[in-house]
Protein backbone atom coordinates (compact mmCIF):
# COMPACT_ATOMS: atom_id res chain seq x y z
CA UNK A 1 0.00 0.00 0.00
CA UNK A 2 1.34 3.43 -0.96
CA UNK A 3 2.14 5.62 2.04
CA UNK A 4 2.37 9.39 2.38
CA UNK A 5 5.59 10.18 4.26
CA UNK A 6 6.63 13.81 4.71
CA UNK A 7 10.19 15.02 5.32
CA UNK A 8 9.09 16.77 8.53
CA UNK A 9 6.06 16.70 10.75
CA UNK A 10 4.80 19.44 13.05
CA UNK A 11 2.88 17.79 15.86
CA UNK A 12 1.45 20.06 18.53
CA UNK A 13 -0.53 18.15 21.13
CA UNK A 14 -3.01 19.36 23.74
CA UNK A 15 -0.17 20.23 26.11
CA UNK A 16 1.31 22.83 23.75
CA UNK A 17 -2.07 24.14 22.60
CA UNK A 18 -3.40 24.53 26.15
CA UNK A 19 -0.19 26.26 27.26
CA UNK A 20 -0.48 28.74 24.39
CA UNK A 21 -4.17 29.39 25.11
CA UNK A 22 -3.39 30.01 28.78
CA UNK A 23 -0.92 32.72 27.79
CA UNK A 24 -3.40 34.28 25.36
CA UNK A 25 -6.04 34.42 28.08
CA UNK A 26 -3.58 36.06 30.45
CA UNK A 27 -3.05 39.01 28.13
CA UNK A 28 0.73 38.94 28.78
CA UNK A 29 2.11 38.27 25.30
CA UNK A 30 5.61 39.80 25.22
CA UNK A 31 8.70 38.49 27.02
CA UNK A 32 7.76 37.71 30.62
CA UNK A 33 7.61 34.91 33.21
CA UNK A 34 7.12 32.10 30.68
CA UNK A 35 10.23 33.14 28.76
CA UNK A 36 12.23 33.30 32.00
CA UNK A 37 10.96 29.86 33.01
CA UNK A 38 11.87 28.45 29.61
CA UNK A 39 15.38 29.90 29.91
CA UNK A 40 15.91 28.34 33.31
CA UNK A 41 14.59 24.94 32.25
CA UNK A 42 16.61 24.89 29.05
CA UNK A 43 19.85 25.84 30.81
CA UNK A 44 19.24 23.09 33.36
CA UNK A 45 18.45 20.57 30.61
CA UNK A 46 21.68 21.12 28.67
CA UNK A 47 23.91 21.77 31.67
CA UNK A 48 24.76 25.39 30.90
CA UNK A 49 25.01 28.16 33.49
CA UNK A 50 22.77 30.55 31.54
CA UNK A 51 20.24 30.55 28.69
CA UNK A 52 18.67 33.48 26.83
CA UNK A 53 15.50 33.18 24.73
CA UNK A 54 15.53 35.02 21.42
CA UNK A 55 13.21 35.46 18.45
CA UNK A 56 15.00 33.00 16.10
CA UNK A 57 18.14 30.98 15.58
CA UNK A 58 19.31 33.68 13.19
CA UNK A 59 18.86 36.28 15.94
CA UNK A 60 20.90 34.07 18.28
CA UNK A 61 23.80 34.02 15.82
CA UNK A 62 23.55 37.77 15.16
CA UNK A 63 23.70 38.58 18.87
CA UNK A 64 26.60 36.17 19.40
CA UNK A 65 28.66 37.81 16.66
CA UNK A 66 27.78 41.31 17.84
CA UNK A 67 28.73 40.45 21.41
CA UNK A 68 32.13 38.94 20.62
CA UNK A 69 33.42 40.43 17.37
CA UNK A 70 34.59 43.86 16.26
CA UNK A 71 34.20 45.31 12.74
CA UNK A 72 36.80 43.79 10.43
CA UNK A 73 37.30 40.63 12.48
CA UNK A 74 37.29 37.29 10.67
CA UNK A 75 35.24 34.28 11.74
CA UNK A 76 35.83 30.77 10.35
CA UNK A 77 32.60 29.24 9.05
CA UNK A 78 31.90 25.90 7.33
CA UNK A 79 30.55 26.46 3.81
CA UNK A 80 28.13 23.54 4.11
CA UNK A 81 25.43 25.01 6.34
CA UNK A 82 22.43 27.33 6.31
CA UNK A 83 23.36 30.80 5.08
CA UNK A 84 22.61 32.44 8.44
CA UNK A 85 25.81 31.04 9.96
CA UNK A 86 27.72 33.27 7.54
CA UNK A 87 25.28 36.09 6.78
CA UNK A 88 24.94 37.11 10.42
CA UNK A 89 28.70 37.61 10.54
CA UNK A 90 28.31 40.05 7.64
CA UNK A 91 25.51 41.87 9.47
CA UNK A 92 27.89 42.19 12.42
CA UNK A 93 30.48 43.89 10.18
CA UNK A 94 32.83 40.92 10.43
CA UNK A 95 34.05 38.68 7.62
CA UNK A 96 33.12 35.01 7.24
CA UNK A 97 36.04 32.90 6.05
CA UNK A 98 34.74 29.70 4.49
CA UNK A 99 36.13 26.29 5.40
CA UNK A 100 35.60 22.88 3.85
CA UNK A 101 34.07 20.06 5.85
CA UNK A 102 34.86 16.51 6.85
CA UNK A 103 33.38 14.19 4.17
CA UNK A 104 32.17 11.67 6.75
CA UNK A 105 30.68 13.78 9.55
CA UNK A 106 29.73 16.85 7.43
CA UNK A 107 31.16 19.12 10.16
CA UNK A 108 33.98 21.64 9.84
CA UNK A 109 37.35 20.16 8.84
CA UNK A 110 39.91 20.65 11.60
CA UNK A 111 42.74 20.94 9.06
CA UNK A 112 40.86 23.77 7.34
CA UNK A 113 40.57 25.69 10.60
CA UNK A 114 44.31 25.59 11.17
CA UNK A 115 45.05 26.50 7.55
CA UNK A 116 42.79 29.56 7.48
CA UNK A 117 43.63 31.29 10.76
CA UNK A 118 45.10 34.77 10.17
CA UNK A 119 45.94 37.69 12.49
CA UNK A 120 42.38 38.94 11.82
CA UNK A 121 40.74 35.71 12.95
CA UNK A 122 38.82 36.21 16.19
CA UNK A 123 36.32 33.34 16.26
CA UNK A 124 35.34 29.93 14.95
CA UNK A 125 31.67 29.19 14.20
CA UNK A 126 31.42 25.38 13.93
CA UNK A 127 28.06 23.85 12.99
CA UNK A 128 26.77 20.64 14.58
CA UNK A 129 25.24 19.77 11.22
CA UNK A 130 22.15 17.56 11.00
CA UNK A 131 22.60 16.80 14.72
CA UNK A 132 26.10 15.33 14.42
CA UNK A 133 28.63 16.84 16.79
CA UNK A 134 31.76 18.66 15.66
CA UNK A 135 35.13 17.57 17.05
CA UNK A 136 34.66 19.77 20.09
CA UNK A 137 37.92 18.96 21.90
CA UNK A 138 40.04 19.71 18.84
CA UNK A 139 38.23 22.98 18.18
CA UNK A 140 38.51 24.14 21.79
CA UNK A 141 42.22 23.31 21.80
CA UNK A 142 42.77 25.40 18.65
CA UNK A 143 40.69 28.23 20.11
CA UNK A 144 42.81 28.20 23.26
CA UNK A 145 46.07 28.11 21.31
CA UNK A 146 45.13 31.09 19.11
CA UNK A 147 42.98 32.96 21.67
CA UNK A 148 39.79 32.64 19.61
CA UNK A 149 36.13 32.66 20.61
CA UNK A 150 33.93 29.70 19.68
CA UNK A 151 30.34 30.34 18.61
CA UNK A 152 28.65 26.97 18.18
CA UNK A 153 25.75 26.77 15.71
CA UNK A 154 23.52 24.11 17.26
CA UNK A 155 20.36 25.03 15.33
CA UNK A 156 19.99 21.37 14.33
CA UNK A 157 21.47 19.69 17.38
CA UNK A 158 19.06 19.81 20.31
CA UNK A 159 19.95 16.81 22.45
CA UNK A 160 23.26 15.96 20.79
CA UNK A 161 25.93 14.82 23.24
CA UNK A 162 29.73 14.76 22.96
CA UNK A 163 31.74 12.54 25.28
CA UNK A 164 28.78 12.34 27.63
CA UNK A 165 28.08 16.10 27.75
CA UNK A 166 25.26 17.96 26.06
CA UNK A 167 26.69 20.20 23.33
CA UNK A 168 24.81 23.14 24.87
CA UNK A 169 27.12 23.12 27.88
CA UNK A 170 30.33 24.18 26.09
CA UNK A 171 31.99 27.62 25.90
CA UNK A 172 31.73 30.33 24.63
CA UNK A 173 28.25 30.59 23.10
CA UNK A 174 25.84 27.97 21.73
CA UNK A 175 23.02 29.07 19.40
CA UNK A 176 19.79 27.12 18.88
CA UNK A 177 16.77 27.43 16.59
CA UNK A 178 13.20 26.38 17.36
CA UNK A 179 11.93 26.58 13.78
CA UNK A 180 9.03 24.13 13.16
CA UNK A 181 11.19 21.47 11.48
CA UNK A 182 13.77 21.33 14.27
CA UNK A 183 14.07 18.64 16.97
CA UNK A 184 11.91 20.83 19.19
CA UNK A 185 9.90 23.86 18.16
CA UNK A 186 8.24 27.04 19.33
CA UNK A 187 7.14 28.29 15.88
CA UNK A 188 9.83 30.86 15.39
CA UNK A 189 12.29 31.32 18.21
CA UNK A 190 15.78 30.49 19.38
CA UNK A 191 18.03 30.17 22.41
CA UNK A 192 21.57 31.10 23.40
CA UNK A 193 23.45 29.25 26.13
CA UNK A 194 26.67 30.37 27.81
CA UNK A 195 28.67 29.76 30.96
CA UNK A 196 29.98 33.33 31.04
CA UNK A 197 27.89 35.46 33.41
CA UNK A 198 29.24 38.78 32.11
CA UNK A 199 28.43 37.75 28.54
CA UNK A 200 24.99 36.56 29.63
CA UNK A 201 24.16 39.95 31.15
CA UNK A 202 25.32 41.71 27.99
CA UNK A 203 23.28 39.46 25.70
CA UNK A 204 20.16 40.03 27.79
CA UNK A 205 20.50 43.77 27.22
CA UNK A 206 21.36 43.42 23.54
CA UNK A 207 18.23 41.41 22.74
CA UNK A 208 15.96 44.10 24.22
CA UNK A 209 17.13 47.50 22.94
CA UNK A 210 20.00 47.65 25.45
CA UNK A 211 17.42 48.49 28.11
CA UNK A 212 18.42 47.76 31.71
CA UNK A 213 15.15 49.21 33.05
CA UNK A 214 12.16 50.79 31.36
CA UNK A 215 13.25 53.63 29.05
CA UNK A 216 16.82 53.45 30.39
CA UNK A 217 19.26 52.24 27.72
CA UNK A 218 22.88 51.51 28.66
CA UNK A 219 23.93 50.18 25.24
CA UNK A 220 22.61 49.79 21.70
CA UNK A 221 20.44 46.74 21.17
CA UNK A 222 17.77 45.09 19.06
CA UNK A 223 14.30 43.68 19.57
CA UNK A 224 15.08 39.98 19.50
CA UNK A 225 12.74 38.92 22.32
CA UNK A 226 10.78 35.68 22.33
CA UNK A 227 7.03 35.95 22.89
CA UNK A 228 5.29 34.37 25.87
CA UNK A 229 3.24 32.11 23.57
CA UNK A 230 6.39 30.70 21.99
CA UNK A 231 8.02 30.23 25.39
CA UNK A 232 4.97 28.36 26.69
CA UNK A 233 5.10 26.02 23.69
CA UNK A 234 8.84 25.60 24.20
CA UNK A 235 8.41 24.54 27.81
CA UNK A 236 6.05 21.75 26.78
CA UNK A 237 8.28 20.71 23.87
CA UNK A 238 11.32 20.55 26.14
CA UNK A 239 9.52 18.01 28.32
CA UNK A 240 9.20 15.76 25.24
CA UNK A 241 12.62 16.40 23.70
CA UNK A 242 14.35 13.29 25.05
CA UNK A 243 11.57 10.95 23.89
CA UNK A 244 11.38 12.63 20.47
CA UNK A 245 15.13 12.23 19.97
CA UNK A 246 14.95 8.63 21.15
CA UNK A 247 12.47 8.00 18.31
CA UNK A 248 14.75 9.75 15.80
CA UNK A 249 17.66 7.57 16.91
CA UNK A 250 15.54 4.42 16.62
CA UNK A 251 14.57 5.40 13.08
CA UNK A 252 18.22 6.10 12.21
CA UNK A 253 19.26 2.72 13.58
CA UNK A 254 16.93 0.95 11.17
CA UNK A 255 18.22 3.07 8.30
CA UNK A 256 21.81 2.25 9.24
CA UNK A 257 21.12 -1.48 9.18
CA UNK A 258 19.02 -1.60 6.03
CA UNK A 259 20.86 0.96 3.90
CA UNK A 260 24.25 -0.55 4.71
CA UNK A 261 23.11 -3.51 2.64
CA UNK A 262 22.58 -1.38 -0.48
CA UNK A 263 25.52 -0.74 -2.76
CA UNK A 264 26.22 2.90 -3.58
CA UNK A 265 24.74 4.47 -0.42
CA UNK A 266 27.00 5.86 2.30
CA UNK A 267 25.28 6.20 5.66
CA UNK A 268 26.17 8.94 8.18
CA UNK A 269 29.30 8.38 10.23
CA UNK A 270 28.84 8.84 13.96
CA UNK A 271 31.90 8.62 16.20
CA UNK A 272 31.64 6.30 19.20
CA UNK A 273 31.80 9.27 21.62
CA UNK A 274 28.97 11.18 19.91
CA UNK A 275 25.23 10.79 20.46
CA UNK A 276 23.71 12.07 17.21
CA UNK A 277 20.25 13.68 17.49
CA UNK A 278 19.33 13.18 13.79
CA UNK A 279 17.68 16.43 12.84
CA UNK A 280 18.32 15.08 9.35
CA UNK A 281 19.25 11.61 8.17
CA UNK A 282 21.42 12.36 5.15
CA UNK A 283 23.15 9.80 2.97
CA UNK A 284 25.74 10.27 0.22
CA UNK A 285 24.96 8.60 -3.10
CA UNK A 286 27.58 7.06 -5.31
CA UNK A 287 28.23 8.84 -8.61
CA UNK A 288 26.56 6.00 -10.52
CA UNK A 289 23.23 6.80 -8.82
CA UNK A 290 21.10 9.50 -10.45
CA UNK A 291 19.83 11.45 -7.41
CA UNK A 292 17.01 13.24 -9.20
CA UNK A 293 15.73 9.99 -10.67
CA UNK A 294 15.87 8.22 -7.30
CA UNK A 295 14.07 11.07 -5.55
CA UNK A 296 11.40 11.04 -8.26
CA UNK A 297 10.81 7.31 -7.89
CA UNK A 298 10.51 7.67 -4.12
CA UNK A 299 8.03 10.51 -4.57
CA UNK A 300 5.91 8.21 -6.72
CA UNK A 301 5.69 5.94 -3.68
CA UNK A 302 4.64 8.83 -1.45
CA UNK A 303 8.07 9.37 0.13
CA UNK A 304 9.35 12.92 0.42
CA UNK A 305 13.09 13.49 0.34
CA UNK A 306 15.32 16.56 0.51
CA UNK A 307 18.70 17.97 -0.48
CA UNK A 308 20.54 19.66 2.37
CA UNK A 309 22.19 21.61 0.81
CA UNK A 310 21.98 22.05 -3.00
CA UNK A 311 24.51 24.91 -3.01
CA UNK A 312 27.35 25.63 -0.57
CA UNK A 313 27.23 29.03 1.10
CA UNK A 314 30.39 30.33 -0.56
CA UNK A 315 28.74 29.75 -3.96
CA UNK A 316 25.55 31.62 -3.07
CA UNK A 317 25.15 34.69 -5.34
CA UNK A 318 25.54 37.08 -2.40
CA UNK A 319 29.03 35.68 -1.70
CA UNK A 320 29.95 34.30 -5.13
CA UNK A 321 33.38 33.14 -4.00
CA UNK A 322 35.81 31.65 -6.52
CA UNK A 323 37.36 29.54 -3.77
CA UNK A 324 37.35 25.78 -4.27
CA UNK A 325 36.03 23.73 -1.37
CA UNK A 326 35.86 20.27 -2.97
CA UNK A 327 34.07 18.33 -0.24
CA UNK A 328 31.28 20.91 0.08
CA UNK A 329 30.88 21.09 -3.66
CA UNK A 330 30.83 17.30 -4.06
CA UNK A 331 28.22 16.83 -1.37
CA UNK A 332 25.82 19.33 -2.94
CA UNK A 333 25.63 16.97 -5.92
CA UNK A 334 25.38 13.68 -4.05
CA UNK A 335 23.73 14.17 -0.65
CA UNK A 336 20.12 13.17 -0.04
CA UNK A 337 18.03 13.48 3.14
CA UNK A 338 15.42 10.94 4.19
CA UNK A 339 12.52 11.39 6.63
CA UNK A 340 13.59 10.64 10.21
CA UNK A 341 11.17 12.68 12.34
CA UNK A 342 9.55 11.20 15.47
CA UNK A 343 6.15 10.90 13.81
CA UNK A 344 7.46 7.85 11.94
CA UNK A 345 7.30 4.25 13.11
CA UNK A 346 9.51 1.25 12.36
CA UNK A 347 7.26 0.15 9.51
CA UNK A 348 7.56 3.55 7.83
CA UNK A 349 11.36 3.35 7.81
CA UNK A 350 11.21 -0.22 6.52
CA UNK A 351 8.88 0.95 3.74
CA UNK A 352 11.33 3.72 2.75
CA UNK A 353 14.31 1.35 2.73
CA UNK A 354 12.44 -1.20 0.63
CA UNK A 355 11.41 1.55 -1.79
CA UNK A 356 15.02 2.70 -2.16
CA UNK A 357 16.23 -0.83 -2.80
CA UNK A 358 13.51 -1.38 -5.39
CA UNK A 359 14.17 1.96 -7.08
CA UNK A 360 17.87 1.17 -7.44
Amino acid sequence: MKKNIAMASVELKDEEINAAVEVLKSGRLVHGPKAVEFEELFAQHVGARHAITVSSGTAALHLAYLALLEPGDEVLVPAFTHISTASMAVFSNSTPVFCDIDPDTFTIDIKEIKKKITPKTKAIAPVHLFGNSCEIDDILNIAKEYNLYVIWDAAQAHGTRYRGKDIGSFDDIVCYSFYPTKNMLTGEGGMITTNNTELYERLKLMKSHGQSKKYYHTMFGLNYRMSEVEAAIGIEQLKKLDSMIERRRANAKIYNTRLSEIDGIKIPLVKEYVEHSYHQYSVVLDEKIDRASLMGRLQEKGISTGVHYPRPVHKQPVFNSSEKLPVCEYLTEHIMSLPVHPGLEDEDIEYICSAIKEAL
